[in-house]
């Protein structure tokens, strides 16, 4: 008999579980096991019977655009006690089941490692009574089991981010934005109350993507006196001229002696603090609904696929799977469990820099930038550093470049800079299309698309070096922040070389990345590619639903030029069957099996087949070409479409990532160009999460030949994709 795998999803339910689910199916069939859903989490384990079921491939084509989870989801009270347990393993056992993924929280992740421990005793309780053969207690010895993090608080110490987080932040930061447009009509103040008992993640970073003034998270509760500081920090907003808040509150905030401030405390105090009639807004469930949003699909299935291969190998103690720096990262299930516990523990103690701590590192940063952001204004003229930075986007539109050049300009004007706005990239300093941006200048930004400042392509040549040099010595720009792609790099390369014969370039200069291609060296994303993703994957839920009652292909164009990036993570969180990379070339042999492999799959039964294509996969194979050519394989046994989706994909509202991107890395330069003109020096440089790396290392880290990094760590999707998409061959 074959290996067989179950799977099941427990707890809450979180957007991105049925990719997850889709994965295991899919990637265990393709090793050659029998996957097997268990309904409604363990409570279906508990009562047995037609609760567990066998998955087939097709079962779970098409669920990865569909919220919640499709193998249901429950609490289950029965799973709490030894007898219930002992059910759970002698229904598994008549299954023929003794590896299982499971998908939930660490309460869900903690109860499987329970019944692991105890299975050996339980096999041999049931042994003894008869009710499973020698064979069988001997087949099963041991339960192996894998965990994925699926919860919306992204609360698991030691992932980067746990299934369904991404999801219910854009569900909370559409709520702020349509509710800070109607509290900017009636200059009034709103207390947004989000999701998140232990786990203030939800909280900061909805709080950074919205524009927020004011949050409180569990984490680090207020110092006493609370009520008056906020007050006053919202007063001093309105004072620069906004004309509205927001607060957000998690559900667990708390004050340093433990007593729980809700979003109604917060309402009260701001009655007694500023007489304000605040209005309270508490989103609930809402933040767990709706389609899960590209990442999660993506990196579910990354999860997902990498649990198969730990529970087929089981050869260690239980592992959860998360993911770091977007690649599959397993820990110890005790471990990981223990460590996201110890936090409310840290809390209760009053030791909240470790409770921080315990959340990682960028949590601890963006709580810091958070709180610099909420609190920056213009400064006195006792303050003032005489220095005037320039902030410009070159390149093609990437959304997120507003929220960037926002924060550049909030927190430069809080260190004491004269903070200048370039309209139009590099033609417009040329001509001298600058001028000074104030705090309140930038109000409204945070959810903006497009670029308010303009943005060009075009970057100087040598003959243009002197009329930009002499803007530059025009307008006294003491350093210059550009935000901006490939063209940014270029130019920079450029005037680091030539710095010494025209010394107007021989200030502080710094690229932040900003692309939809992603194309962009020492990063995991570049500021605009998250939204160009999620309108891609958007635009391919739709035309995958135009076909609902027809058997069609379909071959949609993405763009990304040479980069493989947004082709490959669209093709594995749409549920792509073939993806072409410009990486990997593309050859009529290639195009030959793939037109079998689609023909053979209308012939069993499929209704869609899918391909995604690089804007640059193929200078010969063009979309049009595909798609007639796929068409005539057919021989009209179904019909196929091209689609090319075009700049839509730089268009729209940046997702929260794309605004949190910009936001972090803005705080990071603004550092060190206020470091860097105070030591008085020359550096040209682009920045990187890990910091500002000098433009010399460019040439290591860059294919300029095809504008993209030497290391495209977006390949681990490869096997992914192939794993998914392709139908094991009978």
């Amino acid at each position: 008999m074959a290996v067989r795998i179950g799977v099941l999803t427990s707890g809450g339910d979180a957007p991105g579980m049925n990719a997850a689910v889709r994965a295991v199916v899919r990637a265990g069939i393709g090793a050659g096991a029998e996957v097997y859903g268990i309904l409604e989490g363990w409570q279906g384990a508990v009562r047995g019977g037609d609760h567990i079921r066998p998955l087939a491939w097709d079962d779970v084509s098409g669920i990865t655009s569909a919220g919640g989870t499709v193998i249901g989801t429950a609490r289950c009270d029965e799973f709490r006690t030894e007898q219930g347990r002992r059910r759970a393993v002698a229904h598994l056992i008549e299954q023929g089941i003794d590896r299982v993924v499971v998908i939930g929280g660490d309460g869900s992740l903690t109860g499987t490692d329970v019944l692991r421990a105890e299975w050996p005793d339980h096999v041999a309780a049931l042994r003894a009574s008869g009710e499973i053969t020698d064979e069988q207690a001997e087949a099963h010895a041991q339960l192996i089991i894998a965990g994925l993090v699926g919860t919306i608080d992204n609360d698991m110490v030691g992932t980067d981010m746990t299934i369904g987080t991404d999801s219910a932040l854009h569900r909370i930061t559409e709520a702020i934005d349509a509710i800070a447009s109607t509290a900017a009509s009636h200059q009034r103040i709103f207390v947004v109350e989000v999701m998140g008992r232990h786990c203030g993640y939800l909280a900061l970073m909805s709080a950074i993507a919205g524009g927020a003034d004011y949050a409180l998270v569990p984490e680090f509760p207020p110092e006493p006196g609370w009520e008056a500081h906020l007050a006053s920090v919202l007063q001093r907003s309105r004072d620069a001229g906004r004309r509205s808040s927001i607060v957000v509150v998690a559900e667990g905030a708390a004050d340093r002696q433990g007593r729980p401030i809700s979003a109604a405390d917060v309402q009260r105090a701001l009655s007694d603090e500023m007489g304000e009639d605040a209005r309270v807004t508490i989103l609930g469930h809402v933040q767990r609904g709706g389609t899960p949003s590209a990442y999660d699909r993506w990196m579910a299935s990354l999860v997902g696929h990498a649990a198969v291969d730990e529970v087929l190998r089981g050869d260690r103690e239980p592992q959860v799977i998360g993911v770091r720096a977007n690649r599959p990262h397993a820990m110890p299930l005790v471990d990981a469990v223990a460590a996201t516990r110890s936090v409310t523990t840290l809390v209760e103690q009053g030791r909240y820099d470790e409770a921080m701590a315990a959340r990682g590192s960028s949590f601890v940063q963006m709580h810091k930038t958070f709180r610099r952001l909420s609190e920056a204004r213009a400064r006195g003229p006792e303050h003032a550093t005489g220095r005037r930075i320039a902030v410009m986007h070159v390149g093609g539109l990437a959304p997120g470049m507003n929220p960037a050049a926002k924060a550049l300009v909030r927190l430069g004007v809080d260190r004491g800079h004269t903070m200048v706005g370039v309209e139009g990239g590099f033609p417009g300093l040329i001509a001298g299309e600058v001028r000074e941006i104030g705090w309140a200048d930038v109000e409204g930004w945070s959810s903006a698309g497009g670029a308010n400042l303009g943005t060009q392509r075009w970057i100087p040549g040598e003959e243009d070096l002197y009329a930009l040099a002499r803007s530059i010595e025009t307008h006294a720009l003491d350093g210059i922040v550009i935000i901006g792609g490939f063209q940014a790099y270029r130019a920079l390369t450029l005037f680091h070389a030539e710095r010494k014969r025209f010394p107007s370039l021989a200030i502080p200069m710094v690229v932040v990345p900003a692309s939809i291609d992603n194309n962009l060296p020492s990063l995991q994303m570049a500021i605009g590619a998250d939204t160009a993703l999620n309108v891609a994957v958007e635009s391919v839920d739709r035309i995958k639903r135009s076909a609902s009652a027809t058997q069609r292909a379909f071959v949609v164009e993405v763009m990304g030029r040479r980069c493989g990036f947004l082709a490959l993570a669209t093709g594995v969180a749409a549920g792509a069957e073939r993806v072409y990379l410009q990486e990997d070339g593309l050859t009529i042999a290639d195009l030959k099996e793939d037109v079998d492999t689609m023909v053979d799959a209308f012939a069993s039964g499929q209704d869609r087949w899918l391909a995604i294509r690089n804007e640059e996969a193929s200078a010969f194979y063009t979309t049009d070409l595909l798609t007639r050519m796929f068409e005539a394989e057919g021989r009209g046994a179904f019909s196929v479409r091209g689609v090319v989706l075009g700049h839509v994909q730089q268009g729209g509202t940046p997702t929260p990532f794309d605004r949190i991107n910009g936001v972090r890395l803005a705080a990071e330069v603004t550092d060190w160009m206020t470091d860097a003109l105070a030591s008085g020096q020359v550096v040209h440089g682009f920045t990187t999460p890990e910091g500002v790396r000098p433009v010399r290392d460019l040439d290591d880290l860059v294919d300029w030949d095809v504008r993209r990094p030497k290391e495209q760590w977006w390949m681990v999707l490869k096997p992914v994709l192939a794993a998914l998409g392709s139908r094991p061959v009978a």
